[in-house]
């Protein structure tokens, strides 16, 4: 696992995790959903490649280091999918009861 598609994970689920809130017209506050977002997409970017069989790189130089194109965008993926998915729960949950 790289820091790179963790750090575009984080990015990707603040992002997401603020705009699923927003059109969900959450009560949640601006910061509440970023750290939601953030905490799924980091999840999500982390665990993911291990659930589907993409953490195994095969060619060496940049994908090694978790620079290559597909890679970065696997991190976006998975961290936008966590961070929405994280805030929807707790959205649902915790907001409104």
């Amino acid at each position: 696992m790289s820091l790179v598609i963790l750090g575009v994970g984080l990015f990707s689920g603040a992002a997401i995790g603020l705009l699923t809130g927003r059109v969900m017209n959450s009560d949640m506050g601006r910061p509440a959903r970023v750290i939601t977002g953030v905490v799924g997409g980091a999840l999500l970017a982390f665990f993911g490649p291990m659930m589907t069989g993409f953490n195994v790189e095969v060619t060496p130089g940049a994908s090694l280091a978790g620079l290559d194109i597909g890679s970065i965008i696997r991190g976006i993926i998975y961290g936008g999918v966590g961070g929405a998915i994280m805030t929807l729960i707790f959205t649902k949950i915790c907001v409104n009861k």
